[in-house]
């Protein structure tokens, strides 16, 4: 079966899994801060972190929900997942193998 580059449509995978799936590595990434302060704020305290970092825990969950439900965002990440799709079915290479650095001399 050769898949059209060019196709739009999703499967219920890539609409249920893949494209929340960078959805979340994004929002994470647009939440560093938050992400950093809850990190920080549990490594300082151990066994009461459940209790000690309320305040950071709920900044984190309200910066990334915001990101969940802005459709404009959703519909980046699903651009972003279509392109890699497309250029994935016209070479055959995976996105990841594709970033990486290829070796010029043995």
């Amino acid at each position: 079966v050769v898949l059209d580059p060019e196709d739009q449509h999703l499967r219920h995978v890539e609409k249920d899994i893949l494209i929340p799936k960078i959805m979340r590595e994004k929002a994470k990434e647009r939440c560093s801060e938050q992400v950093q302060d809850f990190t920080k704020c549990c490594k300082n305290s151990g066994v009461l972190m459940v209790v000690n970092c309320r305040k950071e825990n709920s900044a984190l969950k309200e910066c990334l929900t915001a990101y969940y439900n802005d459709p404009a965002f959703h519909e980046e990440c699903k651009m972003e997942y279509l392109k890699e799709r497309e250029e994935f079915r016209k070479t055959g290479i995976p996105a990841k193998k594709r970033l990486q650095k290829v070796p010029t001399s043995m």
